[in-house]
């Protein structure tokens, strides 16, 4: 009997989070760089407008062929702002062309890994095109950056590996070209030479991904919709990979979201206990598809890969 309870009280649990469930993680974007790719999780579930934006820049094409301009060890590694181009061997920067500033989302701090938009001091609402990385936890002192100028917006999160690129970029020496790019992160310059394009950290080429869900630092992650307007985050931690792949619901990540796209859906039939996700992004350059779990301890939440593609 008191299986039978915890049985139906698990179920309970997961028809209100899960039974006609439509789910959609957020975009990644991963970029070619001359120091190596990342890709970083857009958070439009917590700064729609200022993913909005962001997304609107790499459409226009704004951040390829875009540098690195400032690199502030400790820090934070920005970009965004300007692009390098070679013309009869002589390098020429030039200002990525802006739209209107968008509003201030401040929500997500800015500890180690996330991204941010750039913006003017003493005005919240005026980030454009640049943002950074964070390179530690510059939520609280000295930087404050969760507090002054009304917070600095927090867009997305660096993924995979990708913060071993900001790592080395932190690592290269700076030239100072004077105004916004006194602290340039230049690669193997020799100072006795004029500055080659191939010197800047350049962005070459990027690439957007629509993905149900992101398995990244052993957790799956997606949203989920219960309902006609309750939207959810959720998170299943991975618990064991022998004898067979097993992951976890983190209850504490269950989380409810205004209203969020559900294409690109993901589904849990009630009946028999299985969750179809269409596709998972587990690394830079993977993408795997129709992953199916099963609910094989609905007591503990506790969900087994059955197989993918």
């Amino acid at each position: 009997m008191p299986f039978i309870r915890n049985y139906l009280k698990t179920m309970l649990m997961m028809n209100m989070l899960l039974t006609s469930v439509m789910a959609q993680a957020s975009p990644v974007t991963c970029f070619n760089t001359n120091m190596g790719n990342f890709c970083m999780e857009l958070l439009e579930k917590h700064a729609p407008k200022t993913v909005a934006n962001f997304l609107n820049y790499i459409n226009s094409g704004a951040y390829v062929q875009s540098i690195f301009h400032r690199s502030e060890p400790g820090f934070v590694i920005q970009g965004g702002g300007f692009k390098a181009t070679s013309l009869n061997n002589e390098v020429q920067i030039s200002a990525v062309n802006t739209f209107d500033p968008v509003a201030n989302e401040f929500g997500l701090s800015n500890t180690r890994g996330m991204v941010a938009m750039a913006k003017l001091g003493n005005d919240p609402d005026s980030a454009t095109s640049q943002w950074f990385v964070n390179l530690s936890d510059n939520s609280e002192a000295p930087a404050f950056l969760d507090s002054q100028n009304g917070g600095f917006t927090v867009f997305a999160k660096i993924i995979f590996d990708g913060m071993t690129v900001f790592d080395a970029i932190e690592d290269l020496q700076r030239v100072n070209f004077g105004g916004p790019l006194s602290s340039t992160p230049a690669i193997n310059f020799d100072p006795s030479q004029s500055f080659q394009i191939e010197n800047f950290v350049l962005i070459n080429a990027l690439e957007l991904h629509d993905v149900t869900g992101i398995f990244n630092d052993k957790v799956l992650s997606f949203a989920v919709k219960s309902g006609e307007n309750s939207f959810f985050d959720v998170r299943l931690v991975l618990i064991a990979v022998k004898p067979n792949i097993v992951f976890e619901l983190d209850k504490t990540s269950v989380s409810s979201l205004s209203t969020v796209s559900t294409t690109n859906m993901a589904t849990f039939s009630a009946q028999d206990r299985t969750l179809l996700i269409p596709s998972v992004m587990v690394n830079e350059t993977t993408i795997v598809n129709n992953v199916k779990l099963s609910l094989t301890n609905p007591a503990n939440f506790q969900f087994t890969l059955v197989n993918f593609e």
